[in-house]
Parts: structure tokens; sequence; C-alpha cells
């Protein structure tokens, strides 16, 4: 039964891997619909959530499943109640990464961001880029310190959120009225992507030591006494 239920859990894994890839395949493709308007990669990205949101499904059933028919002692059920949150996280970033696609699909052909913010947001999505490959390092290896890492970095990215509002409400400012919507709505998306991964740092933590971080990236395991 216990080598059932290892088999089963490391198909659960698996398929969060994948899960995470694609949520990083798709966030980077995004980025190009976004600054390039690339009608082609945010289609591609529109059609692709369907695949992340299966996988979420699937997932969550599979978990459903091993904590109703195996069981699970304590480190299992950590791992098996985490994941089906993590499949969670992964959706939503999911979803936010076909947010700025529809944005710049809706946009086409005229860019969805002027040029006035571009090169904000060319390093936001520098940004999540390299968050997102962070998180499948962290994912694949249980890596807590890359953990923090993601957890540390946030403030680049609420930063970078930040200056959106600034450059929407400066004198300076040319856009339009639908600019100003696009550049305030997109910078939220960037941040929240962002938040996610904290997130889902913070359960990867969770379930490697059983300890629930703040958001401060210094963490130790409790006490076993």
């Amino acid at each position: 039964m216990r080598v059932l239920f290892n088999e089963e859990l490391e198909q659960v894994a698996d398929d969060l891997e994948t899960m995470v890839s694609d949520v990083q395949a798709s966030i980077t493709t995004a980025g190009t619909a976004l600054l390039n308007s690339d009608i082609e990669a945010a289609q591609s990205v529109i059609d692709g959530d369907a695949k992340i949101d299966d996988l979420e499904s699937s997932i969550v059933d599979q978990c459903v499943q091993l904590l109703a028919k195996q069981n699970p002692v304590a480190t299992d059920l950590r791992v098996i109640v985490s994941t089906i949150r993590l499949a969670s996280t992964f959706e939503r970033m999911g979803d936010l990464a076909r947010h700025i696609a529809e944005s710049a699909r809706r946009a086409y052909p005229q860019p969805a961001v002027p040029q006035q913010a571009r090169d904000l947001f060319v390093k936001m999505q520098k940004r999540v880029e390299e968050t997102a490959a962070q998180v499948v390092e962290m994912l694949s290896n249980r890596d807590t310190k890359t953990a923090d890492e993601i957890i540390a970095g946030d403030d680049v990215l609420d930063d970078l959120h930040h200056a959106t509002f600034s450059v929407a409400t400066s004198d300076t400012w040319e856009g339009t009225s639908q600019d100003t919507i696009n550049l305030v709505l997109l910078g939220r998306y960037y941040e929240r992507f962002g938040d996610h991964a904290v997130s889902a740092a913070r359960r990867v933590v969770y379930i490697v030591s059983g300890f629930d971080p703040t958001k401060e990236p210094e963490h130790t395991a409790p006490d076993p006494d």
C-alpha cells in the first residue's frame, strides 16, 4: 500500500512540475505579446491557459483521492494539502499571464503599453521571467534557499508596480485614458504574479521544514522540543 501511495504522490509531483513549467512558458510568451504587439503569441497564451486549468483540476482530484484512500500520516498530509494550494497558486499565475496576453490582443495592432512606459514594462517582464525560473527550480529541487530568494526579491516588483502610478500621474504623461487604464492594470498583473510566487515559496518552505515563514527571508525550523 505504501509503495502505491508513493507512486501516486510522485505522479502528482510530476504534474505539478509540468504545470509550473507551463506557467513559466506562458508568462514569457505573454511578455512577447505585450512588448512586441504579437497577436499570435497572445493567442497562444490565451489558448494554452486551458491546459493549466486542466492540470490544476487533475492535481486537486488526485490529492483528494490520496486523502480519501490512503489515510496519510502528518508529513504526507502536509505535502498533499500544500500541493493543492500550490496548484491553485500556479493556476492564478497562469490567469495573470492570460490577462497580459488579452491586453495585448485587445490593443492590437497598437501596443498595449505606450512608448513612454515601455522601459518600465521591459524591466517588469524581465523580473517576472527571472521569478518564474526561480519557482521552477525551487519546486523541482524543494530548494528553500531559492524560496528565500523569491521572497526577498519581491520588493523589486513592488517598486516597479509603484512606479507605474508615478508614470501615470506625472505631468509628462501623454497617454490616453485607455493607456492609463492599461498601465495600471498591467502593472497590477505583474505585481500579483510576484505575490503568487512568494506564496508558492512560503508553501515550499512549509513542505520542507514544517515552518510557515513570514515574508522575511530568514527563517529557522521550529524547535523539535
